[in-house]
């Protein structure tokens, strides 16, 4: 069965947030192609972030997905792991009350990435 990864960061029970590896399954639509479930969205921004970018503890603005296309960034959850995000990944942002985490600029490049904005209340397709 094919999938598409992406990471979860989420606030628990203990009003800390912690990361969660989730594979999305994809089905066959024919000619070449397979495709998740339909994700509802409410809005899309486009982001540049400079070398100098290093925000401290925050909880997500909103739920939304980020999608780095260039540059990297480091996000440390508010339970301490740290993970690294580059071109291609893809971040569900749902830590949206609590500690929140760390986002910080790391490499030589300029950060550009996509946020897209879901329902607060809304089922995500797994």
């Amino acid at each position: 069965m094919a999938t598409v990864n992406y990471t979860r960061i989420y606030n628990g029970a203990d009003n800390v947030s912690h990361f969660e590896d989730i594979a999305v399954e994809l089905g066959d639509v024919g000619q070449g192609s397979v495709l998740s479930k339909l994700f509802p969205a409410t809005g899309i921004n486009m982001r540049r972030n400079n070398l100098n970018y290093d925000l401290d503890w925050h909880p997500a603005p909103r739920r939304q997905f980020v999608v780095n296309l260039t540059g990297q960034v480091e996000i440390t959850a508010s339970d301490g792991e740290k993970r690294v995000f580059g071109p291609g990944s893809i971040m569900l942002a749902d830590d949206t009350t609590g500690k929140g985490h760390l986002s910080k600029h790391v490499g030589s490049e300029e950060r550009v990435s996509l946020f897209i904005h879901l329902p607060a209340d809304q089922d995500i397709p797994r």
